[in-house]
């Protein structure tokens, strides 16, 4: 970095700004606004989604992006914002243990990371690669989203008409807009949303009328409980996919090799994780919401990712916004989170498209086919004091049967060792 640490190099023009570079600090800060708006709809939505605190995750998202960036040493254009793997292990956990125990699976998810982190940055990740291959992280992605399908339905059932109307309306604006507006089709149709509701006397407002407007967010401690944590360990391996997969597309959008850096990207995160679950906030994982801003800007300058960090802290300290967000009803939540949380599970499948999955193969059938009924239906197994919901049963069966379908496989030869079948020849 040119300069220093805060070294940008200003330039006045160009199709390409890289990272180490920024416009005007007027055209930055509009740039770093841009990229708050991306994050915003979906970093307040896992909050009101799990209880927690919408201003507190947000005041944690931005402290996160700032740890991110200094981490990174400023090379890194990324926003952390809300992670949607953790919403179905907070769910659980907090109703079989109370939230502080959530916050407490997500302080040691962070923790978990953070070790993933420094060991990537030591090997390289290339173990990470023989562990997961895209077979078994595109089942654990998928089955994550598709677990959450009752949530969905519960908070649709409450407000079946205001649902459809923001579920048509999230459909419409991605058709209808390009661009950045099309990209922020599920933050349009939830504002939407939100007037249709309050015109239908939906929404409490009075602890909007009672909240300040600044102050302090509201903080909450974890406890830390072994029978929910199991809950938590498929959220690790989904947010080292995550973060990876973003670490490749920087590479390809920017041109600049970032592969030595993804240690230092998975210790950021996890310590940004173990951070907000100390206080009362989500876990972070870094945005692909963020990328489509840099890919419609071409902008990839780390000065608006510091810009954007100090607008979310900013927000995070208004009561009266966190308020207005707590407030949505369950009907707009139920609309959106219904193409939402299907959404996360074809993430998963778009993994293994986008890999060339050959699902001829009786290894790759085996391995998504269990794992994702497993998920699906939610199957529970308590042994002790530990309990296993669908999520995590769901993971760990996709990595056992992958791995021991290949390991016994090849010792009787009926599994290359590149995971064909000796039946597919």
């Amino acid at each position: 970095m040119q300069g220093g640490f805060f070294g940008w190099t200003r330039v006045d023009q160009g199709t390409v700004i890289a990272p180490d570079q920024r416009l005007s600090w007027p055209r930055t800060v509009g740039i770093g606004l841009q990229h708050i708006v991306a994050m915003f709809g979906a970093t307040f939505l896992v909050p009101v989604l799990t209880g927690f605190s919408p201003a507190t995750t947000l005041f944690f998202s931005g402290i996160g992006t700032l740890l991110f960036l200094i981490i990174t040493r400023n090379r890194m254009p990324s926003y952390l914002g809300s992670s949607f793997a953790i919403i179905a292990p907070v769910l659980a956990a907090s109703a079989a243990e109370g939230p502080s125990a959530a916050l407490g699976g997500l302080v040691v998810s962070g923790a978990l990371l953070a070790i993933i982190g420094v060991i990537a940055h030591v090997a390289g990740i290339g173990w990470i690669e023989a562990l997961m291959p895209p077979i078994v992280t595109g089942a654990i992605v998928a089955l994550i989203g598709f677990n959450l399908a009752p949530a969905a339905k519960s908070n649709y059932e409450q407000g079946a008409v205001t649902a459809t109307i923001v579920l048509v309306l999230l459909v419409l604006s991605v058709v209808l807009f390009r661009g950045l507006l099309g990209r922020l089709a599920i933050f349009l149709s939830v504002v939407i949303g939100y007037l249709i509701a309050w015109w239908r006397d939906e929404i409490d407002t009075s602890a909007i009328g009672d909240a300040s407007w600044v102050g302090l967010p509201d903080f909450q401690g974890p406890s830390f409980h072994l029978s929910v944590l199991p809950m938590f360990l498929p959220v690790v391996l989904v947010l080292v996919v995550e973060n990876i997969g973003h670490v490749k597309s920087l590479t390809a959008m920017t041109g600049i090799n970032y592969d030595r850096s993804v240690g230092r990207a998975l210790f950021a995160d996890g310590v940004s994780t173990m951070l907000a679950g100390s206080g009362g906030g989500s876990a972070t994982t870094t945005y692909a919401e963020n990328i489509g801003v840099m890919a419609a800007t071409k902008v990839y300058s780390t000065a608006a990712y510091w810009v954007a960090g100090i607008g979310a802290i900013l927000l995070g300290l208004s009561p009266k916004i966190g308020a207005t967000i707590a407030a949505i009803p369950p009907g707009v939540l139920g609309g959106v989170t219904t193409a939402l949380y299907g959404l996360v599970g074809i993430l998963g499948i778009h993994i293994w498209v986008s890999n060339k999955v050959d699902f001829s193969q009786p290894i790759n059938q085996f391995t998504a086919a269990i794992a994702l009924i497993i998920g699906i239906a939610d199957y529970s197994w308590k042994i002790g004091d530990l309990q296993f919901g669908g999520i995590a049963l769901g993971a760990i069966a996709a990595l056992a049967i992958y791995h021991s379908m290949r390991f016994i496989g090849g010792l009787r030869g009926t599994v290359e060792p590149d995971g064909r079948s000796e039946a597919a020849h």
